[in-house]
């Protein structure tokens, strides 16, 4: 999954998204701190192929984005909207192919904007970049190219701030950004900087009014490295496993902090915080919570009363396990629990 798929939903109910085979399934909180309710499928009967995007807006609607088989060799882009956890989310419909037709060209990433558009950005056949904006009164603009060439698999996108929206992604030996200059506006290739990125861990997160963050591995160091567009990365400490972070703005102890979460290598979870933009400072690894299946992901959110969240899923065996923040100084948690 790429993406937010833990997520607060307008009634405060967390959410999550799960992967089941040729489906997408949801889970939804029946009342603050849970019970939660039996999975449910997303869309309809329509069947899917590996990948799922989810982005939410400042309404708080969640995006979901997916391939779909359209005939031998060939897929295509759908997209739903769920407007409430409790609610069944809207089918699956139609939104085409990078290239007009063809197979499955990489992993959809969607950021929403101030006005709640979808912003649907994939690599297409060539190699580079497209994105298809979705109308504010419905409908989709058409499928514009954004430039690069020989992007990885899985781009990563974010709404700034100020709702517009920024996309990254890497190549052989580099990293691209491509941001909005106005609400619903092509995003522009814009900064590039050298580096070895690790295929399958960027993350994006806004980080104050005027920038957004990626998170990344380095391939030759192993370092989890935060890179500002008109900077350089920064390494932070080093990854804690081989897969992607997860990444959330809190207050703990009244300061503005990140915190990151990792599987590590042992298979635990791994939280690291630090000041927000203050990299310099430095971040360090504690451990917590059970051993996890290989295939196990990791998402952070904030619940309505401004505690971290933390989710694993498996998707093999769908073994959902929660825990929370507790209601005392520093970043001590629940012990975890099976959902």
């Amino acid at each position: 999954m790429n993406g937010d798929w833990l997520l607060r939903g307008r009634d405060g109910r967390l959410c999550v998204y799960l992967p089941a085979g040729d489906a997408v399934l949801c889970r939804a909180e029946l009342g603050p701190d849970g019970p939660w309710e039996a999975p449910r499928r997303i869309g309809g009967d329509q069947k899917l192929r590996p990948g799922l995007a989810v982005g939410v807006g400042a309404d708080r609607y969640a995006h979901l984005v997916a391939w779909r088989p359209t005939g031998r060799g060939q897929s295509g882009l759908v997209h739903s909207t769920h407007y409430r956890p409790r609610l069944a989310p809207l089918d699956w419909s139609p939104v085409g192919h990078p290239d007009q037709k063809g197979a499955r060209t990489g992993t959809p990433a969607v950021a929403v904007d101030a006005q709640g558009r979808a912003h649907l950005f994939v690599r297409n056949a060539a190699g580079g970049m497209s994105v298809r904006i979705q109308q504010e009164k419905g409908g989709w603009e058409p499928w514009r190219e954004l430039g690069g060439a020989g992007l990885q698999e899985a781009p990563a996108a974010v709404p700034g701030e100020s709702g517009l929206v920024e996309a990254y992604a890497a190549a052989d030996g580099v990293l691209l950004h491509w941001r909005q200059e106005k609400p619903g506006a092509r995003p522009v290739l814009g900064a590039s900087v050298e580096a070895a990125v690790r295929p399958g861990t960027l993350r994006a997160l806004a980080t104050s009014a005027g920038h957004t963050t990626l998170f990344f591995t380095d391939d030759s160091s192993g370092d989890l490295c935060a890179w500002r567009p008109g900077g350089t990365p920064v390494a932070l400490v080093a990854a804690a496993g081989p897969g992607p972070v997860a990444a959330v703005r809190c207050v703990i102890e009244g300061h503005d902090c990140t915190l990151l979460g990792q599987r590590s290598a042992g298979g635990r979870v791994a939280f690291a915080a630090y000041p927000t933009e203050r990299e310099a400072a430095g971040a360090w690894w504690a451990e917590s919570g059970p051993a996890l299946a290989d295939d196990a992901g990791l998402a952070l959110a904030v619940d309505e009363t401004d505690r971290v969240v933390a989710v694993t899923l498996s998707p093999s065996g769908g073994r959902l396990l929660l825990t929370r923040r507790k209601d005392e100084p520093g970043l001590a948690l629940t012990a975890w629990q099976q959902v």
